[in-house]
């Protein structure tokens, strides 16, 4: 492990990393366009071509109007102040330059790896109900809209670790073992990196601390634990969503990330309650979610705020825009523990192991780093650069143990 500074390490949290083989978070299976009216909307959003309508309640195109002829009867009302549909309904393609249209921007445009905000605002505000050809999905971007598709049955095909079905998987969980193994395996890892001059707390701790929570839970040999918990594996050791691991690795750099990039968290949560810091990591978790994008498929029609998602659709859930709506949160893009208006979507709020784990995780990071290192702070010149486009999370964190 160098001490090398600001370097980019190559083993962990690339974000083109594959992520484990049962993670139904993070597949986005390749699916065809799910109705004739989508395939069209596809081609023209890769050819470029002329607009062919209007996109109706039931996902049908409806004859082009003329323009500067009034809308047809049933086209949306509009919140005022906010250009928002009030209610479910008709969502016209908004009106581009003259002799061409208005395209809906991808998750996936070029750029978004390092910037998605600018792409996910341009999404929630123009074009709430969208298909993209890229993702072969109807995207939805507003909070509402997110978490009505992350909890509704007619939503199906995954789900989150603390959904209902984890409930009634996981019947057989002794906390205090988890929190135990957790606290322990956190001050093993902080104290191997106390006496260095410089760290990366990506490659040096949080790619160690959720393998090793689960390795040690589960009685495999720590020499054994990256070969053993990783991958495939991790499912078989620990179940579909305790191997989770990288998702759990990326949420815990989010989360160490935010707060040493700001003294007054860092002086905030240096000897905080259990609670606060629960706050803390629930904030990060919406700011700055691990998963970004989460798959869901239509089992009917959905009525959403830019209109209806037809029944059998791919959709993609754009859990990173929802998290920053500021029809949701007053100043979304600000980290801020004390908020009173949470409200993360990346964990559901039913009783699971991952979800268990992922908090003490989190609550003991930071116990054991500030313990081992009560000067801890970034690198001089250091700021996170978050990346990633289905997962996200910084691929480093440089940091000066001895202050």
């Amino acid at each position: 492990m160098s001490d090398a500074p600001n370097r980019e390490p190559d083993r962990v949290m690339r974000s083109e990393r594959p992520e484990e083989a049962g993670d139904p978070w993070t597949r986005l299976p390749s699916m065809a366009p799910a109705t004739p009216a989508a395939a069209a909307r596809a081609k023209q959003a890769r050819t470029g071509g002329p607009p062919t309508g209007t996109l109706t309640a039931s996902g049908a195109d409806a004859p082009a109007r003329t323009p500067g002829t009034p809308a047809a009867s049933g086209t949306t009302a509009r919140t005022p102040g906010t250009g928002r549909p009030s209610v479910p309904g008709r969502v016209r393609t908004p009106a581009g330059p003259p002799g061409g249209r208005t395209v809906a921007p991808s998750p996936l445009d070029p750029g978004a790896s390092l910037d998605p905000h600018r792409i996910h605002r341009t999404l929630r505000e123009e074009f709430p109900l969208t298909y993209d050809p890229l993702l072969r999905a109807w995207v939805l971007s507003r909070y509402a809209d997110v978490a009505t598709a992350l909890t509704d049955e007619r939503f199906t095909h995954g789900h989150r670790p603390g959904d209902p079905p984890c409930a009634r998987a996981h019947v057989d969980v002794d906390v205090e073992v988890l929190r135990s193994v957790t606290e322990r395996t956190a001050h093993v890892l902080a104290r191997r990196i106390a006496e260095r001059s410089q760290a990366d707390l990506v490659a040096d701790f949080c790619h160690w601390l959720p393998a090793g929570t689960v390795a040690a839970a589960v009685g495999v040999p720590y020499r054994d634990m990256m070969r053993l918990v990783r991958g495939r594996a991790a499912g078989a050791l620990a179940g579909e969503c305790g191997g989770q691991i990288a998702v759990r690795e990326k949420a815990l750099a989010s989360f160490l990330g935010n707060v040493l990039a700001d003294p007054d968290q860092v002086a905030a949560l240096r000897d905080a309650p259990a609670g606060f810091v629960a706050r803390a990591w629930a904030e990060s978790l919406r700011r700055d979610p691990p998963v970004q994008i989460a798959v869901r498929r239509t089992g009917a029609e959905v009525p959403v705020s830019g209109g209806v998602v037809p029944a059998g659709a791919s959709v993609a859930l754009l859990v990173g825009s929802a998290g920053r709506d500021p029809e949701r949160f007053r100043e979304p893009d600000r980290f801020d523990p004390f908020r009173d208006d949470p409200g993360q979507l990346t964990y559901g709020a039913g009783f699971c192991p991952a979800v268990l784990l992922a908090g003490f995780e989190a609550e003991y990071a930071l116990r054991a780093l500030f313990t081992a290192m009560p000067r801890l702070r970034l690198a001089d010149g250091f700021r996170p650069t978050f990346t990633g486009l289905i997962t996200r999370a910084p691929r480093s964190l440089i940091v000066r143990p001895g202050g």
